[in-house]
């Protein structure tokens, strides 16, 4: 593969790069420009921001701080950090656990559900557009590829 050409970047000399390499510069340069442009697009909040609230709200429960790191694949400290600045913003509160008042449970305000609704339509109309001219079969061929990936990075 010409990685030059399918990149369409005359700057850069990709060489005899090996594909698998090229992929996780490839995602690396992606999730830059992403982060920007979302960082642009959502004013009140930031893309690692609005990124905690999506996991927060895909757990099956309120999560703790360690529970959120992990579905974040992100260190205790870096999360602490993001849901500090939710909570100064009022988009999340900490709990005390019922069962273990050793724990803190993250939960989400009605500001930041009113948030969250008032930019699903939005939202949704930028993910179509990244996802433009995709079939849902390379699709699900590259969720299974990262996922794949992903496993293998918790083996290291």
């Amino acid at each position: 593969m010409n990685y030059d050409e399918a990149m369409g970047m005359g700057k850069v000399e990709f060489g005899k790069m090996p594909p698998q390499a090229f992929l996780l510069g490839l995602l690396s340069a992606f999730d830059n420009r992403y982060q920007a442009s979302a960082d642009n697009f959502m004013k009140e909040i930031t893309w690692k921001q609005f990124f905690a609230i999506i996991c927060i709200k895909l757990c099956r429960e309120a999560p703790t701080l360690n529970d959120l790191a992990d579905v974040m694949g992100s260190s205790h400290q870096n999360v602490k950090q993001i849901l500090l600045k939710l909570e100064r913003k009022g988009f999340v509160s900490m709990t005390t656990d019922g069962k273990d008042r050793r724990k803190q449970r993250i939960v989400l305000t009605e500001q930041c559900r009113e948030f969250c609704e008032k930019n699903d339509a939005p939202s949704q109309a930028i993910i179509g557009r990244i996802f433009e001219g995709i079939d849902e079969d390379k699709l699900r061929i590259t969720i299974e590829t990262i996922m794949t990936m992903e496993r293998n990075v918790s083996k290291l």
